[in-house]
């Protein structure tokens, strides 16, 4: 493709060669045409980070965290950079009293707080590789990374204490200190004890280096910083090794592209920390705000009480996974729907006013400044008011929820890509290009990419709209997979890693991610279904919020479990005479008959293959959730959970869900296929039979071997 605004070309393609798949192209971004940006002379590890904001920031506002009045939370109280820094000094102290040194390691299991930034940096300062429990993950996972990182030292937050302590014994042969960032009850103490453990509270742990001195060792780019566990949809967590270098280089591609675009972070701005700081996305994001002497605040722990913290907060730059923002945007959409029509309509008028606008080339803040004023800056002051970026990462952004927040957020939204082997930030998508909607943008300017093809899958990366797996270069990349050089030389190939996952290069040079390599399958008429990129396809219909599908080599054809949208579809039922609430209408036929109506039109205006169809549904009111397993903490789909949970609603010897509905006694059905089919008096629908399911199929979506069944009366 040539002409692609955002990025250059460095490399021609490669055809095929030796049954090796060809690559596409290797391009970086057009902010990095002279060379990539290098991190700030002196800047040689994390610690470098913190120590040169303290320098040059000292009274600045670093950390802050709601006071508790009344049982209720107030107003932020905050730590300056200094005292920070005061704080960090005595950790660093502390734990070196127990002879850990350089190379040693230190798990971090909690909910975001000031006192894990502190722990984390104090790691930094001494050289010791900070190790993320997951407070998301139960028990399992906890005993599992202790063990395999070969933990010393824990810091815990005072709830999850019970959570290692149901560790022991498994765990005592390395962990032999843990420290609270609360209180330590009696009754822990006792418990350690009786494992030969120590245990403190913050305040005491503080205390104990006071008369030690230590000298904070040499540290080089190369480096180990943190050992970030991936929860991983399948198998044993892995621990992926970043290095001081990967976060620097980070840190320099990130302010290169909001300086480019004139967005750049300073130290005025202020940040909610609430995604996990046990994954790369927060980390990197906070990294890159303590460079620049920003202000953090923490959210305090609940979800239904996140807009509050918004609220009090006033944060300049908002990071959210989807999940958060698809929630806001319900809320917003719900108020907006229960508005007067006056107000309804006015809301229409400036929604397609200034989208229309902004489509034809104007920045989002001189699109329409009358309608900010009268009718978006209600949504804005709801983000705190102040409000300038809003980062989207760690799973795909719908794309009409990216627009609705493009249009009446009055802020920027950019979509992100990466991963922990990545450093997080790869792609990142630009302030005022609306031709970037659906994408993760072009480059970051720290990295090259290339397309490489999957010819099982019809992926070309040199066609002229090239598609194909996505691989990564650059000094960002994760120096392997702790303990594990197999896992680590099956993806990081002459220097390119291979992130799995399929894009598709635009004409401007962003990047659209289509699929995931490894979720392919293959139907019983032998055609071979991408099912990552049916589900984004699906995935627009306004009536969902989220789609599994699945098919097996057994089937002709494909079902999927639904999470429909609760207004959507209750605005359906009270429409059509079914005034009931979404439990009721998930096991309505009408509102199955509906939903899948509704993705038979997509199907067909995508011009979808016959066998893409989706031929039978089972809607599920309550989302898919981390709770039963079935998403990671990022918000990605856990295949084989879903499946295995799903499994009592697709039939027996998990075959494919069957769209069902009573038998007439007159009529008889010969199975001779796997997928019984009853044509009913009514011609128009063929009904698929399974006593756990109740719903139709269109007559449209006939299936593909009809020859298979004999239907007789």
């Amino acid at each position: 493709m040539a002409d692609m605004k955002y990025v250059i070309e460095m490399e021609k393609g490669k055809e095929s060669v030796d049954g090796k798949p060809s690559m596409g192209p290797v391009y970086r971004s057009v902010f990095a045409k002279d060379g990539f940006p290098q991190p700030v002379e002196g800047l040689n590890s994390c610690w470098d980070i913190f120590r040169i904001s303290y320098e040059k920031y000292p009274d600045n506002r670093m950390l802050g965290r709601r006071e508790i009045v009344d049982g209720k939370p107030g107003k932020y109280v905050w730590h300056t950079y200094k005292e920070v820094y005061d704080l960090v000094t005595k950790v660093g102290k502390s734990i070196r009293t127990f002879g850990i040194e350089k190379g040693g390691r230190c798990g971090i299991y909690g909910a975001n707080s000031p006192e894990w930034i502190m722990s984390m940096e104090a790691c930094n300062a001494h050289g010791i590789y900070c190790v993320p429990l997951y407070d998301t993950l139960g028990a399992g996972a906890v005993q599992f990374i202790i063990n395999h990182a070969e933990i010393s030292i824990a810091f815990i937050e005072e709830k999850n204490i019970p959570e290692v302590l149901k560790t022991f014994p498994h765990t005592t042969e390395y962990l032999k200190t843990l420290v609270s960032f609360g209180e330590v009850t009696p009754e822990q103490r006792e418990e350690v004890q009786k494992f030969g453990l120590a245990i403190y509270s913050w305040a005491e742990f503080l205390q104990l280096g006071n008369s030690e001195q230590f000298d904070l060792p040499v540290l080089k780019k190369e480096d180990i910083c943190t050992i970030m566990y991936t929860s991983g949809t399948t198998g044993e967590p892995k621990g992926v090794m970043i290095s001081n270098d990967a976060i620097l280089t980070l840190i320099a591609g990130v302010n290169r592209v909001l300086e480019s675009v004139n967005e750049e972070l300073t130290a005025t701005d202020v940040y909610l920390s609430y995604l996990p700081l046990a994954h790369i996305f927060d980390r990197a994001v906070e990294e890159c705000l303590i460079s620049n002497g920003a202000s953090i605040g923490f959210w305090h722990g609940e979800v239904k009480l996140l807009v509050d913290d918004i609220g009090e907060l006033k944060p300049s730059i908002f990071c959210a996974v989807p999940r958060v923002l698809e929630r806001i945007h319900a809320g917003l959409t719900e108020k907006i729907s229960s508005g007067s029509l006056i107000k309804r309509k006015l809301f229409d008028i400036a929604h397609s006013y200034k989208l229309y606008n902004m489509k034809k080339g104007h920045k989002h803040d001189e699109a329409a400044r009358l309608f900010d004023g009268l009718v978006f800056s209600k949504v804005k002051k709801g983000l705190g008011g102040n409000v300038r970026l809003i980062i989207s990462g760690a799973a795909p952004l719908s794309t009409h929820v990216e627009a609705f927040f493009r249009v009446v957020s009055c802020a920027h939204v950019l979509q992100g890509y990466g991963l922990t082997e990545t450093c997080a930030g790869t792609f990142l998508s630009l302030p005022n290009e609306l031709s970037m909607l659906g994408t993760v943008g072009p480059p970051v300017p720290n990295v090259d990419v290339r397309l490489e093809s999957v010819p099982e899958m019809g992926y070309d990366a040199l066609s002229s709209t090239p598609r194909g797996e996505v691989l990564v270069r650059g000094n960002t990349l994760f120096s392997g997979y702790y303990k594990r050089e197999d896992l680590t030389k099956e993806v990081l190939i002459d220097g390119w890693f291979h992130t799995g996952d399929v894009g598709e290069w635009q004409p401007d040079g962003s990047m659209k991610l289509i699929d995931r390599k490894k979720n392919i399958f293959k139907l019983s008429q032998g055609e071979y279904v991408a099912v990552e990129n049916l589900e984004n396809i699906y995935g627009v219909a306004s009536d969902i919020d989220s789609i599994w599908i699945y098919g097996n080599s057994f089937e002709s054809f494909l079902v999927a479990v639904i999470n429909p949208n609760q207004q959507a579809l209750e605005r359906w039922g009270s429409e059509n005479g079914l005034a009931q609430d979404l439990a009721s209408l998930c096991e309505n036929s009408m509102a199955k008959q509906y939903i899948l109506g509704e993705l038979t039109k997509i199907a067909k205006e995508k011009k979808l293959k016959g066998f893409e169809f989706i031929k039978a549904i089972h809607m599920d009111h309550v989302p898919f959730d981390m709770e039963r397993d079935l998403l990671t903490p990022t918000y990605k789909k856990k295949r084989p959970q879903l499946f295995k949970y799903y499994q009592s609603t697709m039939g027996r010897e998990g075959s494919s869900p069957y769209i069902v509905t009573p038998v007439p006694p007159d009529w008889v059905v010969e199975r001779l296929g796997r997928s019984p089919v009853v044509l009913l008096d009514d011609p128009t629908h063929y009904f698929f039979f399974d006593p756990k399911f109740q719903s139709v199929v269109p007559k449209s979506m006939e299936p593909t071997h009809p020859d298979k069944y004999t239907l007789t009366r």
